[in-house]
């Protein structure tokens, strides 16, 4: 006998979710490899930064020596976990490339939400 929250899993009663809400990777697709043994891998499909026009401007920050992402998000976004969407929102592939000292970051909402200043 197959155990009840199993079952309703397997029907899709129940959402499976690989990544929490808050991950950089929650909406991205899983995609299957097959190899000519037959064997399969999961993979994530690739994730593109997205245009930073997609973006509502909320405020901007100056960063200062020492600064953290992680820091700027839990401070500006109430969540370190989402220092990604500081990247995504700043065009940035790679995040630590934000950090230099005086430049000038845009905290947005989230990707394709209307709203904010333009601030």
């Amino acid at each position: 006998m197959k155990n009840p929250l199993q079952q309703m899993l397997e029907a899709g009663v129940i959402p499976t979710a690989a990544f929490p809400a808050n991950s950089r990777y929650a909406a991205t697709a899983t995609q299957t490899y097959t190899f000519a043994d037959g064997r399969t891998a999961s993979y994530l499909a690739r994730r593109f930064v997205p245009d930073p026009a997609l973006f509502s401007v909320i405020g901007q920050v100056q960063v200062r020596q020492n600064d953290r992402l992680d820091l700027i998000a839990s401070t500006y976004l109430g969540d370190p976990i989402l220092f990604w969407r500081i990247a995504d929102a700043n065009g940035a592939v790679r995040p630590a490339d934000l950090l230099t000292e005086g430049n000038t970051l845009s905290i947005t909402l989230p990707q394709s939400v209307p709203g904010g200043t333009g601030a």
